[in-house]
């Protein structure tokens, strides 16, 4: 699974988070990974999703 950036963007701004703000919730290692658009496992696409309060399925780069 590969996670959208221009989605996650969207996401971080209407949380007024940036990335900084979610390595409280992962390792500091994936965020650069997810950026690069590495696959992410679905554990991970969950604790995203739960921080920046969005259904997982939002962030997801549609293939």
């Amino acid at each position: 699974m590969k996670i959208d950036n221009a989605k996650l963007d969207m996401a971080l701004a209407k949380k007024c988070m940036n990335l900084r703000g979610l390595r409280a919730n992962m390792s500091a290692q994936t965020l650069p990974r997810i950026r690069q658009g590495a696959d992410v496992r679905p554990a991970t696409l969950g604790k995203l999703a739960w921080a920046l309060g969005v259904d997982p399925a939002e962030l997801l780069k549609e293939e």
